[in-house]
């Protein structure tokens, strides 16, 4: 399973992302992929992800298995699931 969190850096709802990802690694020690939209547009296309930010959990084969967007960020559990 691989979970990835899409968003842009420098902007307003950047912070609140940055500390909940450095959250999620102090409570399961676990890390998230970060991924930038504007240098990974094929990758945005091909999952359609259009609204930033946004955390998708993949199977191996790359099917979407979960997806969050948006400024409300999930909760850890929620994400920490997949990742696991």
């Amino acid at each position: 399973m691989r979970v990835i969190c899409i968003f842009r850096e420098n902007e307003d709802y950047s912070r609140s992302v940055t500390d909940w990802l450095e959250n999620f690694h102090r409570q399961t020690g676990h890390e998230i992929e970060v991924m930038n939209p504007d240098e990974n547009t094929n990758f945005c296309e091909t999952y359609d992800i259009v609204e930033y930010p946004t955390i998708i959990a993949l199977s191996d084969s790359g099917d979407v298995r979960a997806s969050w967007r948006g400024r409300t960020l999930p909760l850890i559990n929620e994400v920490l699931y997949y990742v696991i």
